[in-house]
């Protein structure tokens, strides 16, 4: 079978690694960028599709190429399209007989769109999902071929989670193929009247407020741990980045939220809305005074 691959980031080069070692699949093409700053985790494929012999296609410095000419050049069976920032139009969707195989990392139809790990975390949930899907001209919303559900562990932070969902799609990308090359892969539609959409988020979300509950600090600093931005809270004049935190339990009800209770030289801890929370891993350079509010 016959396979197009496009993608940038560190769970596309995963992915293209497995598909590599597959004996279903030939790589006819592979599309990627040099650099992207809509993404955190980036990582260029063009090394490893020269490495395998793939024709490459660097959208970087050719801008003005024909996608959908390349993959019909290409005799694609089937398009594949992991860790990709730019909406695909009808014409590329419909170049390969398969269509476009897309991912999400949640249970589709549940929280389609933007930032499925950072919400998963922040949001405290238990699980999410790995989804693979029909690409069509909705958001996250075309037939599902395959979906596990992934649990979310109270230490999981952005990164161990984004490992957790490279190796389960690792797994389900041989099984997808091989239904794929000999037919027996049926997709499903998706309820729509069971799906909800994530927002973009914005810089503001990766704020700490410091009236917010010990719990929601610390899930929204597992959320954007690496490779993620990190959270961030004011001190003074600036900001400061939070990496890890613990909850600490024992706190007392009359403090205000901010304050800055104790510290060892390295971590402090924190009176929040609702509880206390230790900063582990941060970027402050001098150690706010006990006392002293953040």
């Amino acid at each position: 079978m016959k396979i197009a691959f496009i993608g940038c980031v560190n769970f596309s080069f995963a992915l293209l690694e497995t598909l590599a070692d597959l004996p279903e699949a030939e790589i006819a093409l592979v599309v990627t960028k040099s650099a992207s700053s809509a993404n955190a985790d980036f990582h260029s494929l063009e090394p490893l599709a020269r490495s395998m012999g793939a024709p490459c296609i660097n959208v970087d410095r050719q801008p003005s190429i024909s996608l959908e000419a390349e993959i019909a050049k290409a005799e694609a069976d089937v398009v594949f399209c992991f860790g990709w920032s730019h909406v695909l139009p009808r014409s590329v969707l419909d170049a390969a007989p398969g269509g476009v195989v897309g991912y999400h990392p949640a249970l589709l139809p549940k929280n389609r769109g933007r930032h499925p790990i950072i919400w998963a975390l922040a949001l405290g949930l238990p699980t999410t999902g790995s989804t693979f899907f029909i690409m069509d001209e909705g958001a996250d919303s075309g037939d599902i071929l395959d979906q596990a559900v992934v649990a979310i562990d109270d230490n999981d932070d952005a990164g161990t989670l984004y490992e957790k969902l490279k190796a389960e799609a690792k797994r389900q990308i041989k099984s997808i193929v091989e239904g794929l090359s000999d037919g027996t892969l049926v997709a499903r539609k998706q309820d729509n009247t069971a799906a909800n959409t994530w927002r973009k988020r914005s810089a503001a979300d990766g704020m700490i407020d410091w009236r917010m509950s010990a719990t929601t600090i610390h899930n929204l600093v597992r959320a954007l741990a690496h490779p993620y931005p990190g959270a961030e809270c004011r001190y003074g004049t600036q900001s400061v980045k939070i990496w890890r935190t613990a909850l600490v339990e024992g706190s007392l009800k009359n403090l205000e939220p901010g304050k800055v209770l104790r510290h060892n030289g390295r971590q402090l801890v924190v009176q929040c809305g609702d509880g206390a929370i230790c900063l582990l891993d941060h970027e402050f350079s001098e150690l706010p005074e006990i006392g002293s509010y953040l």
